[in-house]
């Protein structure tokens, strides 16, 4: 799990394609990778990826990770090349802060950029999603755009908003978006859960009365 607050901006140093899938190689500037084990988990822009070829030390600190034909298609990272930058986030550990929202890291669909406007020092960006993501999506509810946890602003048919704050555009990639780019887009795990319970009460046969009758 992790918690949609990026650590870092790494860059991709290579990308090798064996196969159908791809083996990224990532570099790292702020987090450190000292303490990640082979096969724990980073999000790369949203996506759970699986840390390989660790390299914690040295003028590059990087790691490598497959990404497979699936994943390739469904989200972003299809589109990488080498210097792409890419936001990063370490599995969420116990003891860790959670400061966002709970994330997979299991990418719903893609959104598109629709709308930029300035707001004061806050950038306002709207996004259109999928018609079959976009009732999951409620105001001030929670999103992640390519990783970054953020608050939902307004929602309106398949279109939602949100609002960057100067902090979010520095320190992640978003706020290098134009209008027209694509970007991984997970719901809020609760909104499933709750589609879930709603769908089980309507299909549950009513108990109560038969059991009023009897009494």
């Amino acid at each position: 799990m992790f918690t949609g607050i990026i650590q870092d901006v790494g860059t991709v140093l290579a990308l090798e394609r064996r196969q159908g899938d791809v083996r990224l190689r990532v570099g790292v500037e702020r987090i450190s990778l000292v303490t990640t084990g082979e096969g724990d988990s980073i999000a790369v822009s949203g996506v759970c990826l699986t840390a390989l070829d660790i390299a914690a030390g040295g003028p590059t600190p990087h790691f490598v990770a497959d990404v497979s034909n699936e994943t390739l298609a469904l989200t972003t990272l299809g589109h990488l090349t080498v210097g792409s930058r890419v936001n990063l986030e370490p599995a969420l550990r116990a003891g860790d802060p959670l400061g966002g929202h709970l994330v997979s890291g299991h990418v719903d669909g893609l959104a598109e950029v629709v709308g930029l406007e300035g707001d004061a020092r806050s950038v306002r960006m709207r996004f259109k999603v999928p018609m079959e993501l976009a009732k999951y999506i409620a105001r001030k509810g929670s999103v992640a755009i390519d990783g970054v946890s953020l608050t939902v602003n307004e929602v309106e048919d398949d279109i939602f908003g949100v609002n960057l704050i100067p902090h979010t555009q520095s320190v992640t990639t978003l706020g290098e978006l134009t209008v027209g780019r694509k970007v991984n887009l997970e719901i809020d795990t609760l909104a499933r859960y709750v589609e879930r319970l709603l769908q089980i009460e309507r299909q549950a046969p009513t108990q109560v009365g038969s059991i009023g009758s009897s009494l």
